[in-house]
């Protein structure tokens, strides 16, 4: 075996996303000395159930290893089988090892597959008996045991086979009164024996006595019955498969009428259907005698050097040879005929796919046995089953049959004149069931049917229908909603290609239109049809299809690509579009059908901007309509979406609506959409808002602005007084659909407002962050700014009204540096990070516009911020925010065109950060972020930031956050642990934190919890050998500030703080002590009980924090204490202790007293 492994995930080594593919290729049994080890082992194992077990799934791992290359075994076979059969004869075998050998080879056959393997068993006249009686022994209720019975019957199928007569071997065939052993009659297999010559004399009537028997005394409702009536059908099919026709002939009629009399066709399961089908077309051809018929349609030969040998071209050959008169009165067709026939064509009708395809190929089987006539006579019955009043099972099931006539050379050249429009109407056949439809199991076999056409006729046959198939193909091929079919439809048309060389452009298209390629199918829509439509043949058609099948197709996504699509084929046939599709699809657009006005709005605008890309301005005359409001929800977004898109593409198609009364109305329904987007329901509230958008953008670009390119005056002030007032709406969504509206304006719609935009944007953050309500609104408002400030552009001494400048672009930063600081939370969870994330790449974005126009108005007072904040993003617990903060930061750090200007620590950030972090950090991995983030803890202006961020990382929820978080920490932390004035820094710094965020639990909790594990790391050992050093001191009364909560999460982090604290010597210790000596009497009993439990623990790894002499009684009174008890219990045992530690009992205080 020769493994070759390869890398698969992202440069630079990333420990958690990389994965490693392994391809395996074979190239011998390899491990064949293993395999004989492990079956001469099973003599010892079988009795132990342990080392059996082990020893099994060895060889079932080993022997599964081949299951892609199972011809590896052959030369192996041989002796592995004659190995476990060897201890299968053994008569010093007992059952368990005997099992465990069958077993074995059961797996090696299912690997190798047992066609294969069987031929392998012994089939000597020596080995009958001793199989039977193997197999007698055998008890069919054991499930342990069926491979062993499995095995069995594969051997019994090939010993069956020898040539002599079964009495001579077992003298009491005949005392069993002519009844067979049903060992040998159980499942597969069984037609090998009973068409035996010594067995079918003796047992057939009577084996067929009690199938028939057993068939009209089943049940349809009972499971037992089912099955039996399963093996008995399959049985008899084998039987009249295999057996000879005189043999079975006198008893084709009896089966048949008691096939009729059981009713199978309307049983409510598949299986008894498809059998009796299956068994009925095998007694079909019983009682048709066997013949190749005459009269078939032939192309070629059946021999390949009878076809090489012909002199002429195999086209020149007479396809159909005319039966004489003595052949068409050879013909003898009994009654029972028409009752086979019959049930078939019923059969074709079926529900269930397998029982129409063993259908179709019974009537392809039994139709190539009847007289011209009466065949004709089928195919005619065949095509019925494509009637608009059928179900799409008759019209598969149809196609099927077809084929399989086609396929068979039984379908006439002379039929194809009827048959062609059917597999036309197939291949586009849809019925919309509910929510959805069906169909595409039909154009799958209208597929086939082609393909089949393509092998069976030579190409003059198909001459007249080339035009018409190929079309049908190619748009199946393009436009089917399921990708099978259109693989099916691209298979059909290469196999046309090939085969009959006809179809126009075959070649240049299967280029384009291969197999994979339709795997695609925006592709198709979008990319593939525009170069198939270049061949003049096919462009009408397809436009045709577009406008009649999928403009009004039940599934949105297909109505929106057909639209797209008819924007792409317009260039190709122009004319057509505006003289023809676009009056059919005005009329379709005040249509009943909701779909079709849906679809037909939507073309409409596509089709419009595509005639107009093709020549400046539409010849003829554009019927202006309007689209009024539905009171409907449903039936108003349905129109609303392809609304805002017509008024787009009418937009940008420059049509000559300037000062119409329809502008206003557009207007008008674009204003009252954002005005009432709280009543949509949820699923479409982003769809509609980004519909507005577009439109509005389009609509001001086009129709707001005079011939000197500036903007109306009277919109201008209406359009932004508006949505400025819509941003303070007590609607969320109204606020952001005019926060966007206002963002998409065009330039000249802003200049001159953009201060008066900036203001109300500015104020909408800021008032609604302080509430902590509207978050989405601010996410768009903090979007909508970026926008606009693009747009107004940057000129350092231009106009605040007008331009972004050095006299409001504090004001900008100012707004987006505050958004970074949202942390609204509700019941979403941190839904402030979407403010936060609109404010990282607004920051980046306008850094970059102001970097390359005016970098002079880039302050060192607003790049230091900005840099900082992104630090503590980039720090902080959630990975997608993280990531997009840190790209961000690295963007701007290696950014040369234009660079940044005034970035703190630029030289040290370049060594920490080097250009290829670019490209090979993974932000969202926090094993690989961490340990950059924690290095700029060593450069003062990014420390505070930093370690806020860190902070939240480190006492987060997360396990791996928090893990890889804490490990860059602590590796940071010892690196500076013996360097006082670094640490005293550090800890300054983290006391400035903890004194900033004392009242947010969103940091006081977490950095409670980080400020634990440092100490348990003994990270401040520094501190702690000094006498009342201040850290500690300072330290702990800040923690005295977090007791006073009501938080329990946070009162357990500050319970862990004060333990750690104790390790510090003098004056802190005691504070400590009182501290938690007063959380003992704590009101809540689940603080009272960690305390203790905390205190136990603390004390195990600080002995010396009391005096030995009572260090065992603590400990005991603490863990023998029931701490939930009454405070009064409690508070004795606590004031114990205060003794035993020196410490002054703490006094309760009254309430209402300070």
């Amino acid at each position: 075996m020769v493994l070759s492994e390869t890398e698969n995930g992202r440069s630079g080594g990333e420990e958690e996303t990389d994965a490693i593919v392994k391809t395996c290729v074979l190239s011998g049994f390899s491990e064949s000395s293993e395999v004989t080890t492990l079956i001469s082992s099973l003599v010892e194992v079988h009795e132990d159930q342990r080392v059996r077990e082990i020893v099994m799934q060895r060889f079932s791992v080993i022997m599964n290893g081949y299951q892609e290359q199972p011809h590896l075994l052959d030369p192996h076979l041989e002796r592995m089988m004659k190995m476990l059969l060897d201890l299968v004869r053994s008569e010093n075998s007992p059952p368990s090892l005997v099992h465990l050998s069958f077993k074995c080879l059961y797996i090696i056959c299912k690997v190798r597959g047992y066609k294969t393997f069987m031929q392998l068993f012994p089939h000597e006249v020596a080995d009958v008996q001793p199989v039977l009686e193997l197999m007698s022994r055998q008890d069919p209720e054991d499930l342990q045991t069926w491979e062993t019975r499995y095995m069995l019957l594969l051997w019994l199928s090939m010993t069956c086979l020898i040539p002599f007569d079964l009495s001579r071997l077992d003298g009491h065939l005949e005392s069993d009164g002519g009844k067979p052993r049903e060992s040998t009659i159980v499942f597969a297999y069984f037609e090998k024996f009973m068409t035996r010559p010594d067995v079918k004399q003796k047992c057939l009537a009577d084996f067929l006595d009690w199938s028939l028997t057993t068939v009209s005394q089943t049940d349809d409702h009972s499971v037992r019955d089912i099955m039996a009536l399963d093996g008995v059908l399959q049985s008899l099919a084998k039987l009249f498969k295999h057996g000879k026709r005189d043999d079975l002939l006198q008893y084709a009629p009896t089966v048949l009428q008691c096939l009729e009399q059981k009713r199978l066709s309307e049983s409510s399961e598949a299986k008894p259907r498809k059998l009796a089908v299956k068994l009925i077309q095998r007694l079909g051809l019983t009682f048709l005698k066997p013949r190749l018929a005459s009269w078939r349609y032939q192309r070629g030969s059946r021999s390949l050097a009878a076809n090489l040998s012909m002199s002429q071209p195999v086209s020149d050959t007479a396809p159909v040879s005319e039966p004489d008169t003595r052949e068409q009165d050879d013909y003898d067709i009994p009654e029972e005929v028409e009752t086979v026939i019959e049930t078939l064509l019923v059969g074709l009708k079926d529900k269930e796919t397998n029982v129409r395809w063993s259908a179709a190929k019974g009537i392809g089987r039994v139709t190539g046995r009847l007289p011209k006539e009466l065949a004709d006579e089928v195919v005619g019955s065949v095509l019925e089953c494509f009637s608009f009043q059928e179900m799409d099972n008759a019209w598969h099931g149809g196609c099927l049959a077809l084929a399989e006539l086609g396929r068979r050379g039984l379908l006439l050249p002379s039929r194809l004149t009827d048959v062609v429009p059917l597999i036309i109407k197939s291949l586009t056949y849809e019925e919309k069931r509910g929510a959805c439809s069906v169909g595409s199991n039909v154009r799958d076999a209208a597929c086939y049917v082609c393909w089949s056409f393509a092998r069976a006729y030579e190409p003059k046959e198909l001459t007249p229908f080339v035009t018409q198939i190929a079309s049908a193909l190619l748009i199946t091929t393009l436009f089917d909603r399921n990708i099978n079919c259109r693989r099916a439809a691209s298979a059909a048309f290469q196999e046309n290609v090939g085969r009959q060389g006809t179809f126009p452009h075959g070649i240049d298209i299967l280029t384009a239109a291969d197999y994979f390629a339709v795997g695609n199918l925006s592709n198709c829509y979008l990319t593939i049809s525009v170069y198939v439509a270049g061949f003049p043949e096919y462009t009408k058609s397809m436009i045709e299809h577009l406008i009649t099948m999928k403009i009004n197709h039940w599934d949105g996504v297909i109505r929106e690509l057909a639209s797209e699509a008819l924007h792409n084929l317009t260039p190709q046939a122009p004319d057509y579009m505006a003289t023809q599709v676009l009056p059919q699809l005005l009329t379709m657009a005040t249509g009943p059908d909701l779909h079709g006005r849906h679809g037909a709005i939507m073309a409409c605008g596509e089709v419009t901007h595509a005639l107009y890309e093709v020549v400046e301005e539409l010849q003829g005359k554009v019927t202006k309509r309007k689209i009024y409001h539905h009171n409907k929800e449903k039936e108003f977004i349905y129109l609303f979406f392809p609304v805002c898109s017509l008024i787009g593409k009418l937009s940008l198609s420059k049509m000559p609506f300037k000062n119409d009364p329809i502008i206003s109305a557009w207007q008008w329904l674009i204003d009252d959409t954002i005005h009432n987007l709280h009543l949509f329901s949820s699923g479409v509230k982003g769809g509609i808002i980004a519909a507005v958008v577009s439109a509005l953008s389009a609509l001001c670009e086009e129709y707001y602005q005079d011939q000197t390119g500036q903007a109306d005056p009277q919109m201008q002030d209406a359009l932004v007084s508006q949505y400025i007032g819509g941003l303070k709406s007590p609607q969320t969504l109204t606020r952001s659909g005019s926060a966007l509206a206002l963002s998409c304006l065009p330039t000249f719609m802003i200049r001159g407002k953009f201060k008066q935009i900036f203001d109300g944007l500015r104020q909408m953050c800021s008032v609604s962050q302080m509430e902590g309500n509207f978050t989405e609104a601010r996410r768009d408002a903090v979007r909508a700014i970026t926008l606009v400030c693009v747009k107004a552009g940057v000129c350092a001494h231009g106009r605040p009204d007008s331009t972004l400048c050095s006299n409001n672009i504090a004001d900008v930063y100012g707004v987006l540096l505050s958004c970074l600081n949202d942390y609204t939370t509700d019941s979403r969870g941190d839904v402030g990070a979407w403010v936060r994330e609109a404010a990282v790449t607004a920051l980046m974005e306008l850094t970059m516009l102001v970097a390359r126009d005016a970098p002079e108005i880039l302050s060192p007072d607003l790049v230091k911020p900005m840099m900082c904040c992104l630090a503590q993003q980039m720090a902080e617990k959630i990975d997608r925010y993280r990531a997009h903060a840190g790209n961000a930061f690295l963007h701007l750090l290696h950014s040369t065109k234009p660079a940044v200007p005034h970035i703190p620590h630029r030289e040290e950030l370049l060594i920490i950060l080097p250009v290829e972090t670019l490209t090979s950090l993974n932000w969202n991995a926090p094993s690989q972020a961490f340990k950059y983030i924690a290095q700029l803890l060593g450069l003062p202006e990014y420390r505070y930031h930093t370690l806020l961020g860190l902070s939240v990382s480190v006492g987060g929820l997360t396990e791996s956050t928090g893990h890889f978080s804490s490990q860059a920490l602590f590796d940071f932390l010892r690196g500076i642990q013996r360097d006082e004035a670094a640490l005293e820094q550090f800890g300054e710094t983290l006391l400035r934190i903890f004194r900033d965020s004392l009242h947010s639990s969103r940091v006081s909790t977490p950095l409670l919890k980080t400020l634990s594990q440092m100490l348990a790391n003994s990270c401040f050992e520094i501190f702690a050998t000094q006498e009342d050093h201040h850290f500690g001191l300072d330290l702990l009364n800040l923690c005295k500030e977090c007791r006073k909560s009501k938080d329990v999460v946070k009162l357990r982090a500050c319970i862990d703080a004060f333990c750690g604290l104790i390790q510090f010597q003098g004056e802190v210790r005691k504070k400590v002590w009182s501290q938690l000596l007063m959380l003992l009497c704590h009101q809540f009993p689940v603080i009272r009980k960690a305390t203790s439990s905390e205190v136990y623990e603390m004390l195990l790894t600080y002995d010396d924090a009391v005096c030995p002499e009572v260090l065992d009684d603590v400990m005991t009174l603490l863990s023998d204490t029931n701490w939930e008890s009454d405070l009064a219990t409690v508070r004795a045992h606590r004031n114990q202790l205060c003794d035993w530690l020196g410490v002054p009992r703490p006094r309760p205080v009254a309430k209402g007293t300070s």
